[in-house]
């Protein structure tokens, strides 16, 4: 079978990445692969021997170079061209790409996939296939999610492609993996509940639980860029029955069963609607903590400005004095580094409260029983708290961001019409 030959071949190649690369001819040659998957009619020309030894030596191929999401059993001409287009589309989004995948039909195949994974998570008991369908609707969305940044015609296209089956999917999957997280949780240290009951850890099954994570991430980075200032996405997205419920959920239940180092993240992607301000402040802390200042290499002397000339001077220390200036720069070290991590958890509890305080703004705006409902829960029903947290949020974007950019402005709105409640 030319078809399956060929798919086999691309996908040996799609996993040396130093000679392999990706342009329209191979990119169309793959989504034709994918095609002709759907007419079985090829496989009639061989009968079941002949076919079964072809499959059994690209089978022994693939071994080679096997990667944990190809499933070897299932050794067909869309699955094999399947795993070679995202292997080869997770680690690109030039603009040419974006486009060509969109017109030659890629987007299709993808979106197609992902529904085809989000069903077996509804039938799969076995944790195994559990997992494969988790990676492989992760992986899709990573793409999907990849070709929607900053690309309206590709927003466009999937919310309207299959009356918003991405969409559909998408939502469907966030609840499944609200109901998959509590089973299979994470969280390294036990919770307990009104009842006293401490919530179930399975180390057995850690790996569930990370697919599930990481597929979570997938999930609300595409809802997200669908989304984003787009009026048509929000509707749809706004339609699916039991989302805005599941979402609430999302942020204010299912961090507890994350790892602690991971529930930061999973709140703010929850909460944003534009910004990523937040993350590249994190992420800029974290790199501050690993590269902390590290101590001159040579100490055997400085330099010094003499007759006016500079010249390095050697200076002997006693041993003692030497240990005793080494303590006292780790001292430093260490002192630095407590700073850091201090302020980075301080950031991440006012990310959290900046966005809290905007999406209850937003729930109050035009809403007088919303804002009454507000006001009682707040401190002498006093707005001024959430306020002055988002003024100095808005001034954290405008030091990090594009003045004059959609979030700000709807920062600003919020602000202006607490400050008149």
């Amino acid at each position: 079978n030319l078809s399956l030959c060929t798919a086999a071949l691309m996908y040996i190649l799609s996993r040396d990445r130093l000679n392999m690369d990706l342009d329209r001819a191979s990119l169309d040659l793959m989504i034709r692969l994918l095609e002709l998957e759907q007419d079985a009619s090829s496989a009639k020309l061989l009968n079941e021997k002949d076919m079964n030894k072809i499959k059994e030596k690209i089978r022994r191929l693939c071994e080679t170079v096997h990667n944990k999401h190809l499933d070897l059993e299932n050794i067909t001409t869309g699955h094999l061209a399947m795993e070679t287009l995202l292997s080869l589309t997770s680690k690109r989004a030039g603009d040419w790409f974006k486009e060509e995948l969109r017109l030659l039909g890629g987007l299709d195949h993808i979106v197609d996939k992902v529904k085809e994974c989000v069903d077996h998570l509804s039938r799969d008991e076995d944790e195994e296939k559990l997992v494969a369908s988790l990676w492989g609707a992760e992986r899709c969305l990573r793409v999907l999610e990849s070709v929607t940044v900053h690309n309206p015609e590709n927003q466009s296209y999937l919310i309207a492609y299959k009356d918003s089956q991405l969409i559909v999917s998408s939502a469907k999957a966030l609840q499944h993996c609200e109901e998959l997280i509590q089973q299979y949780n994470r969280a390294e240290d036990s919770i307990c509940l009104a009842d006293s009951k401490p919530l179930p850890h399975q180390n057995v099954t850690n790996h569930v639980g990370k697919a599930v994570e990481d597929c979570m991430r997938a999930i609300i980075g595409v809802l997200l860029n669908l989304t984003n200032d787009n009026e048509w996405g929000s509707t749809k997205t706004g339609e699916q029955d039991g989302l805005i419920g599941t979402a609430l959920n999302c942020v204010l239940q299912v961090p507890k069963y994350l790892p602690q180092e991971q529930r930061f993240d999973i709140r703010v992607l929850l909460f944003l609607e534009r910004e990523r301000a937040a993350q590249l402040a994190e992420s800029k802390t974290d790199e501050l903590i690993k590269d902390a200042p590290t101590t001159q290499h040579d100490k055997s002397g400085e330099w010094q400005e003499t007759s006016g000339e500079i010249q390095w001077v050697s200076t002997e220390k006693t041993d003692g004095t030497e240990e005793k200036h080494k303590k006292e720069e780790e001292d430093e070290e260490l002192d630095l580094n407590k700073a850091l991590q201090h302020a980075g958890k301080h950031m991440e509890d006012c990310i959290v409260a900046s966005y809290t305080a905007l999406l209850l703004g937003c729930l109050c705006q035009e809403s007088p029983i919303n804002v009454t409902t507000v006001r009682e829960y707040l401190p002498e029903g006093d707005f001024s708290i959430m306020t002055e947290m988002l003024k100095k949020f808005l001034s954290f974007m405008n030091l990090t961001c594009a003045v004059g950019t959609t979030g700000q402005k709807s920062i600003s709105r919020v602000i202006e019409y607490l400050e008149h409640c």
